[in-house]
């Protein structure tokens, strides 16, 4: 029998209506439960007040959406503070996505040469809605040391790892990123200008790696090289980062061809274009 190949057919699990994005295929309730439960991710605990206050609900419908995912895990109570925050549950969940990928795979033993070699710790990152997501690290041994554990965001604009991938990026798609983002300033070294962000992206792509000069944490010094894919798209971030008085400028250049070698090498390991 020869299976159809029309209009007709379609892949299971997906409705008639698959690509249909109005408004008519979202559930509201489940959709309003996962903006409070984003929120409440990026906070480091928050009252039922704080939440509901900040996110115009009101607090018998945030409670009851907070008593729910409590239920599941995804959130824990502190009944001392009489404060929220991201449970165990929603790690479990995330950590399955970060198994999908071989990128994690393959990039863990780059990541444990990268911080042998430099002796600073090493991370691994991708973009995500126009920011750096942080997916795996492995931590120097040193006492002082930056740290950046899974599911981390960070903005692209003052994170190496985030201006390596914006420089691999056309001036469109970085004008979308900053429009929709803005350049917040996070410290006096911060790039809040346009103007200022693109001369550092040339830079960047002469020198083959991105420098963030303490422009996201004073005393914090970051250095990455963007991972290419197969098709020669850049898919991730590779990076060092430690405190300024173990990067100073005299290193930089030295350990800028370390993390652009070894982003080079893991480029090769996925398949992706030799690196120059």
């Amino acid at each position: 029998m020869t299976l159809g190949t029309g209009p007709e057919r379609r892949a299971r699990g997906r409705p008639r209506a698959w690509g249909d994005t109005s408004a008519q295929n979202k559930i509201k309730s489940l959709d309003r439960a996962l903006v409070i439960l984003e929120r409440l991710s990026e906070w480091d605990g928050a009252s039922l007040t704080d939440l509901s206050e900040d996110l115009g609900q009101s607090p018998a419908t945030v409670y009851r959406v907070l008593f729910t995912f409590e239920a599941r895990g995804l959130v824990d109570f502190d009944a001392a503070a009489q404060t929220w925050h991201i449970g165990a549950g929603a790690f479990h969940i995330g950590s399955r996505f970060m198994r999908r990928t071989s990128l994690l795979e393959r990039a863990r033993p780059f990541l444990r040469n990268l911080m042998q070699e430099t002796e600073e710790t090493a991370n691994l990152g991708v973009m995500r809605d126009g920011r750096v997501l942080f997916l795996s690290q492995v931590e120097t041994h040193h006492t002082i040391r930056a740290f950046f554990p899974p599911g981390t965001m960070s903005p692209m604009h003052a994170s190496g790892i985030g201006k390596a991938l914006l420089a691999q990026m056309t001036e469109k798609e970085v004008i979308g990123i900053i429009r929709r983002h803005k350049l917040a300033a996070f410290t006096a070294n911060t790039l809040v200008t346009a103007e200022t962000l693109a001369a550092d992206l040339e830079v960047t792509r002469q020198r083959g790696y991105a420098f963030d000069a303490e422009e996201k944490n004073d005393g914090m010094r970051c250095i990455a090289a963007a991972v290419f894919d197969i098709y020669g798209e850049p898919v991730a971030g590779v990076s060092i980062s430690g405190p300024s008085a173990r990067l100073p400028d005299a290193r930089i250049a030295a350990l800028g061809e370390s993390v652009r070698s070894i982003a080079a090498q893991l480029t090769s390991a996925l398949g992706g274009p030799k690196q120059g």
